[in-house]
């Protein structure tokens, strides 16, 4: 019975039981033609006499995703019936409605199962309200009847961090009425039967909220913990104002302030750039157009090389996604050092509750640690981890195309080395590729899947199904200097270089940035990275910098010092024992002053404005670049790299759509000015100039086939 088929049966009938099936592949998200496919069987059931009572139900693996968010900003978002009609009119029914839950009930499907009389459930199942994880809060009531029926204390809770609670739970907190084993329609249409005629339907919005006598105290903790946590976000906030309404205001409303700020939220541009994110992550988990029908490659058993911090964090990866590992070093002691940071790091989460102990025995099991590379032979996938140089790296993948067998995918996990380079010492070029983990790699999410001009199709195609299960956000990149990520960092650092040289200092870059809604400024980033390490790449590309092109010498003058960053104490800032705390340093402005000297730069009086302009059109510009030389396929992939490896503010989309939020003439405008007033290094992208002359927006870019 799909909600796209006129011709479907309003509902099936079970007795003196009606069953209404809907059905809106692959999450039943709540589309406008579903909700007048369930509209029409509340119809019938009510115009037949010889229905006593309804089952709500959905086709397929779950009850409902909720919302379908593709719908949103368009007509059929508030074409009629809506969500809240919908769900207002259940709940007035004159027959009773039990809403059968298997799988999963998230948003809108939980919110139009609160306006069901009854809740049931399989074993199994899981509801939530995760609105808030896309820049929304519940706009079908949600805020206003979960209250209502689990207390204050518990709804701000799953409101607020969108968390999934399983069935179990839900039912000892009222949400669920009955959880079953077995046939859920079956349990479900003898639920109802039992509620005969006389039964009185249920309505959850007539129940009254039991406001806490620390409600005042609960809601500005709650307040505080958000702007920490989600800093600058909108949706959180909002989500406190209506669960907070629900305990001074009738049913009817809070459900009308509830919708005015669902509103407000869903036209804003914090949730279209986390809904552009959405959309943006899954597009950029395909493969590639000549990878789509590729054979997946087997990948049982998974080697890692290098147990160092990189190394460790992806062994840990791997181990807890259910991969056994094989954790290769070149000496006992750094093969041990590195297992005992991993069972550190895993007691940190045992101590946060996060993991219990039997399971972190059961990851560390998954972990072997050896120094005989001869224990690669029969992997399925070796991640070299090791130190970034191209002769070590040589020496490796020598050593990997003798050791592994064949078939095997050979993965470097550098973070701007040439695939190419590397994949050329052996000879099977087309299993290589790069896989650029971000550290920790344990946490972070992002993995940039570098394709070399040889590397195979299934490859592609395989990489891109493993990291989908050892969760990580994919995307996949060409072969350059810093692939897209680092390759784009390298233009935004330079101008926060440059802006130092003309009369800022390190922390009102970094505040500017912040304030921005960055999680770290990039001159903070760098003391906590390590100084040395761009300073290494720096002087590599020496050989190649144009010697008529401006360059910085300010951070080339601290590493000469000794002042690496966090790891030396001093940076940009400097560190008390024992503190990431950055602290500004007379040593560093003299430092800066020195160099605009011998450029022969007059400083002066820096805006903040101008610091945002600066670094964030740096940024777009060179993405531009990016998209032109075919190393990223899509703008979108730029803005999920940018989010997830760079702590780019998700509120604000990604570089690329914050440039169309902006405004890309705008942008362009001001990229033109910065070529007038600071040279070469300011020329437009032409793919950014012709993307004006042709009004299109750039973060929804695709590269096309003949350039991919």
């Amino acid at each position: 019975m799909n909600a796209s088929e006129n011709t479907a049966a309003p509902f099936v009938r079970q007795g003196r039981v009606a069953v209404i099936t809907w059905s809106n592949p692959p999450v039943n998200g709540i589309s406008f033609a579903l909700r007048q496919h369930v509209s029409a069987g509340l119809d019938a059931a009510m115009a037949d006499a010889d229905i006593d009572a309804i089952v709500l139900t959905g086709d397929g693996r779950m009850f409902s995703g909720g919302a379908d968010i593709r719908e949103f900003n368009t007509p059929k978002s508030t074409a009629e019936p809506t969500t809240p009609q919908l769900i207002w009119r259940i709940e007035h029914l004159g027959k009773p409605v039990v809403a059968a839950i298997h799988g999963s009930a998230l948003g809108g499907g939980l919110e139009v199962a609160l306006g069901c009389h009854w809740r049931v459930a399989l074993a199994d199942a899981s509801v939530a309200l995760p609105e808030v994880k896309l820049g929304l809060l519940p706009g079908g009531g949600g805020t206003q009847r979960l209250p209502r029926l689990i207390g204050v204390e518990k709804a701000l809770d799953w409101i607020v961090s969108g968390k999934t609670v399983k069935a179990k739970a839900a039912l000892e907190a009222g949400v669920l009425d009955a959880v079953f084993d077995g046939d859920l329609v079956a349990n479900a249409v003898a639920f109802a039967a039992q509620l005969d005629k006389a039964t009185a339907p249920r309505s959850t919005g007539k129940l009254t909220v039991k406001v806490p006598d620390n409600a005042a105290e609960l809601f500005d903790k709650a307040r505080d913990n958000a702007r920490k946590t989600a800093r600058g976000m909108d949706a959180p906030l909002q989500c406190i104002a209506c669960v907070e309404e629900s305990t001074r205001s009738t049913l009817e409303d809070g459900l009308k302030f509830e919708r005015a700020r669902f509103l407000e939220l869903v036209n804003g541009t914090q949730s279209k750039a986390i809904r552009h994110l959405f959309f943006a992550e899954r597009e950029a988990a395909k493969p590639p157009r000549d990878a789509q029908d590729a054979e997946l490659r087997k990948v049982q058993r998974v080697g890692v090389i290098g147990a160092g911090t990189m190394g460790g964090g992806i062994a840990m990866a791997f181990a807890n996604a259910g991969y056994p590992v094989t954790l290769v070093e070149v000496t006992d002691a750094n093969l041990q050092k590195g297992l005992a940071t991993i069972r550190r790091n895993y007691e940190a989460t045992v101590s946060k509750g996060k993991l219990d102990a039997t399971e972190m025995q059961v990851r560390l099991d998954r972990i072997h640690g050896t120094t005989d590379m001869q224990q690669l032979a029969d992997m399925d996938l070796v991640i070299e981890a090791a130190f970034e140089d191209l002769g070590v790296k040589h020496e490796l993948f020598k050593q990997l195309d003798q050791i592994t067998r064949k078939g095997a995918i050979l993965a470097t996990n550098t973070s701007r080395l040439d695939i190419n380079d590397i994949a050329a010492i052996t000879s099977r070029p087309q299993d290589v590729v790069g896989l650029h983990f971000f550290s920790p790699a344990n946490v972070m999410k992002l993995l940039e899947i570098v394709r070399g001009a040889a590397t195979a199709p299934d490859v592609l195609a395989t990489v891109l199904h493993v990291a989908k299960r050892i969760g990580k956000i994919p995307a996949v990149v060409g072969v350059c200097d810093g692939f897209v990520g680092n390759r784009m960092v390298s233009p935004y650092t330079r101008e926060a270089h440059f802006l130092l040289e003309e009369g800022a200092l390190p922390q009102q870059v970094d505040q500017a940035l912040e304030r921005f809604g960055l999680a770290m400024g990039p001159l903070r980033m760098g003391d906590m990275a390590g100084l040395d390490i761009s300073w290494a790449a720096r002087k590599r590309l020496a050989p190649t910098r144009p010697k008529n092109i401006r360059y910085c010498h300010i951070a080339d003058r601290l590493c000469e010092a000794g002042r690496f960053g966090q790891k030396t104490g001093e940076g940009f800032y400097r560190y008390e024992a024992g503190s990431r705390a950055p602290l500004p340093d007379p040593k560093v402005e003299e430092i800066i002053k020195a160099c605009a000297q011998e450029s022969g730069i007059t400083r002066h009086a820096i805006s903040d404005e101008e610091i945002v302009e600066r670094t964030m059109y740096a940024l777009v510009n060179e993405a531009a670049r990016i998209l032109e030389d075919g190393i990223a396929q899509r703008g979108s992939d730029i803005d999920v790299i940018y989010v997830n490896g760079y702590g780019f503010p998700a509120g604000r989309g990604g570089p690329l759509f914050y440039a169309d939020t902006v405004g890309l003439p705008k942008v362009l405008e001001r990229i033109r000015e910065f070529h007038r007033t600071h040279g070469e290094l300011w020329t437009p992208a032409p793919l950014l100039e012709k993307l004006v002359a042709e009004g299109k927006p750039i973060s929804t870019y695709e590269v096309p086939a003949s350039t991919a």
